[in-house]
């Protein structure tokens, strides 16, 4: 017994042993919705199975061992065990399954709620108006709208199916005819697209959190249609003002085409070439002329289509039998790939000097041989060797006489031709603020390109204009410099930076060394001087760089202009400082520049009293230098009123201005300019009209724009004290002036007010105008 009862116990779990510590149960709680089924009851299968060996293994050991136990009492408590851990694990097993069931309908459940959310996402991009194109992370196309689709069947082109590359779609779409035009703007949300079915779309991509992209395409056929009507409004108003400015021109002005059909002209043209009042406009210039005429002016005309200008003087009898001599000028017009397209023809009526160059001529045949005559007879008597020298001697009074007053006739001509500077700039002003205005707009490219023209075109009768009133300002002596000490920093800074850009457009490359020097001369001439200097070594030099600096020497700063341009022959080094000169290099294009730029550095040399030099080796470059003397700054000041600030701004919206010009032209332009900087403008020619239209007293303003010159003997200054005189607080003053004097310049800026000089430029302008915002 003591045996048996040694067996029974040896077999008898220890205390905590059971199945389960055997062989756990796998943790079933771990398990997620989203496990596959079939794997999962498979691995539910293997551990049942499992599960079954060792029962059967323990089953089989308790049964064989209880040949060696006859204690009946050992093999019932094993039999009881081995029930009880077959019922724990029956348990578990039931629990995992059920557990599987609930994951198995969670699973369907989330199924068919993604399939319907899959759904509503397709009808909701079906829904929308745009075209729309949705790519994955790898730019893979996965789905498309019908309105998307529809493009493409229109086209008659297959419709790209998903898995297509986004660079393979743009190309077929490219390639196949669907897109015609595409125009995309730095600042445009995206780029816009003219389809083959005469629609305009404009594309919008946005990424989406997983890398990949959406794109839509939305339909502004009807916004680019109003927009075109606009632009075509706003380029015939420029046109009529065009004609408006050259119709006031005392000259002939006229546009040739390259067919030789008058494209162009104004009222005098028109009026003396208009034969039995029928309008050249649209002729042929053989039709204009007559047979003879017209071959007469053959040469000339071949030879400014083949690119070069030409002045010459020709006498012409006019409808009524008239003769006059007309001074006639052709200036090639090339488009941007320097192909002539056609020439501008300006005539002018020369009779009366004409006349009056014959009359001295035969004055002068007369005198030589009166002379002769005299002098045959000083052989004779001494009486009358006495009589010829008093007479020779009052003929000489005479010719000084004469020459005195041709000095003073040419003189008063220059100071005539300063005088009117401001009538001259008064229409092409206005012309530049409306032109400025147009090119803010936006535009097709046939419309932009023609308001680019025009912008040229006034670019180049500004410059001309500009050159030959600052020449004869000079030599009316209307000029005097504003001699003060100043440094070289700001001055040499704009200089580099407003040059640069025009250097990067013609291909070069501006260096530009920095001094704080401090020297003595009038800042504003000073300035001419360098820009004429550059901008002589940007036209002239066809590759590599242009450099801009200084030098002390002792007592004066030299400043150079240096290029790498064909350089200038030895012998014309001093030519071209003449009026009129220009030593254009074999082969070189000809310029629309009139040979002025050096005439008018020598003479503001000469008049700040500083030495003015140029060396050059053919084939190398130039370099140009004038000396500038030291100064000494005074001490520091605040920033006067009227110095105006280099960099522009955006925040003009809302700004309120109000307007003075005599000229309603110049206030048309300027209130179209300034409302497309989303300024509120109140125009008027007078102080009293002003008045009329706004309470000057109370309404806010921002700025006062005002002309100097106004109608009755009236001024702007005057005007803006009237004004400001009724306000509790004076309002910011900017006067425009066609007067360059000192004496004006000194006695606005006494006043506080801004200062600008016409043509008024209008990224100036609009600095000024951020500026007293701001402040």
């Amino acid at each position: 017994m003591a045996n048996s009862s040694t067996e029974c116990t040896s077999i008898r779990p220890s205390r905590g042993w059971s199945l389960a510590s055997l062989n756990p149960a796998p943790d079933l709680t771990g398990l997620k919705a989203g496990t596959d089924k079939d794997a999962r009851i498979a691995e539910l299968e293997a551990e049942n199975q499992r599960l079954r060996s060792i029962r059967d293994a323990l089953i089989v050991r308790v049964e064989s061992g209880a040949s060696h136990k006859p204690a009946p009492y050992a093999a019932f408590e094993h039999s009881v065990i081995l029930a009880e851990q077959v019922r724990e694990r029956t348990e578990a097993l039931n629990l995992a399954m059920d557990e599987l069931k609930a994951s198995n309908k969670a699973l369907s459940r989330a199924r068919e709620e993604a399939e319907t959310s899959r759904q509503r996402l397709s009808d909701a991009i079906e829904s929308i108006a745009d075209g729309f194109v949705l790519f994955d992370r790898d730019h893979r196309l996965i789905q498309t709208n019908s309105r998307f689709r529809s493009y493409w069947r229109h086209a008659g082109v297959p419709v790209p199916t998903p898995g297509a590359h986004i660079e393979t779609v743009k190309a077929l779409a490219v390639s196949s005819g669907l897109i015609v035009e595409e125009h995309s703007h730095e600042e445009a949300e995206g780029a816009v697209f003219l389809l083959s079915n005469g629609r305009w779309v404009q594309m919008t991509e946005r990424t989406t959190r997983e890398g990949g992209r959406v794109v839509l395409y939305s339909d502004i056929t009807d916004v680019k249609n109003s927009e075109m009507a606009r632009r075509i409004k706003a380029l015939e108003e420029s046109e009529r003002w065009i004609r408006v400015v050259t119709d006031h021109v005392p000259a002939l002005i006229a546009y040739v085409g390259a067919d030789l059909t008058v494209q162009f002209c104004n009222k005098v043209y028109q009026a003396w070439y208009g034969r039995n009042g029928v309008s050249p406009l649209g002729k042929h210039l053989e039709d204009v002329h007559s047979d003879d005429f017209y071959q007469r002016l053959l040469p000339q005309i071949l030879e400014v289509l083949d690119g070069h200008s030409v002045t010459f003087e020709f006498e012409e009898t006019g409808e009524r039998g008239g003769q006059r001599y007309m001074l006639r000028s052709y200036v090639p017009n090339r488009d941007e790939t320097g192909e002539v397209t056609g020439f501008f023809v300006l005539i002018r009526d020369i009779t009366e000097r004409r006349k009056t160059a014959i009359a001295l001529e035969r004055a002068y045949d007369d005198l030589e041989h009166r002379v002769r005559e005299r002098t045959a007879a000083l052989t004779g008597l001494n009486q009358q060797l006495r009589q010829e020298i008093a007479e020779r001697s009052a003929v000489e009074a005479r010719l000084r006489e004469a020459k005195g007053e041709a000095e003073q006739a040419n003189l008063s001509k220059t100071k005539f031709l300063a005088a009117v500077s401001h009538d001259l700039l008064q229409p092409l002003n206005a012309a530049r603020l409306f032109t400025s205005a147009l090119l803010e707009q936006s535009f097709g490219p046939k419309a932009e390109g023609l308001v680019r023209s025009v912008s040229t075109s006034l670019d180049d009768v500004e410059n001309l204009l500009g050159t030959l009133v600052d020449i004869s300002k000079l030599d009316a002596g209307v000029i005097t410099p504003d001699v003060t000490a100043f440094d070289l920093r700001d001055l040499l800074n704009n200089i580099a930076r407003e040059f640069r850009q025009m250097a990067l457009a013609e291909g070069l490359r501006l260096d530009f060394v920095p001094s704080s020097a401090v020297v003595r001369s009038d800042s504003q001439l000073l300035a001419r001087i360098l820009r004429n200097f550059l901008t002589n070594a940007i036209r002239y030099t066809g590759q590599g760089r242009i450099l801009l600096g200084c030098r002390r020497q002792s007592d004066h700063v030299l400043l150079q202009v240096w290029d790498t341009g064909p350089g200038i022959p030895g012998d014309k080094l001093t030519e071209i400082f003449q009026e009129f000169k220009r030593i254009r290099p074999k082969g070189a294009q000809a310029d629309k520049g009139l040979g002025l730029g050096l005439a008018i550095v020598d003479k503001i040399a000469r008049m700040l009293g500083h030495d003015v030099a140029v060396s050059s080796v053919e084939g190398k470059g130039s370099v140009f230098s004038v000396r500038v003397p030291l100064g000494e700054l005074q001490p520091s000041l605040p920033l006067p009123h009227n110095e105006v600030p280099g960099s522009p701004d955006n925040g003009l919206s809302g700004a309120r201005v109000w307007v003075i010009d005599n000229d309603l032209a110049i206030c048309q332009g300027m209130k179209t300019l300034l409302e497309g900087w989303d300024c509120r403008v109140v125009t008027a020619v007078s102080a009293e009209d002003l008045a009329s239209r706004v309470a000057v007293a109370t309404a806010p303003v921002d700025l006062i724009l005002a002309d100097y010159h106004l109608d009755n003997d009236e001024n702007g200054v005057d005007a803006v004290a009237v004004i400001n005189g009724q306000r509790s607080q004076p309002a910011p003053v900017l006067m425009i002036t066609a007067n360059y004097s000192n004496e004006l310049k000194q006695h606005i800026r006494e006043l506080g007010y801004l200062l600008m000089n016409k043509p008024v430029k209008p990224l100036k302008l609009r600095s000024v105008l951020t500026h007293v915002i701001r402040r």
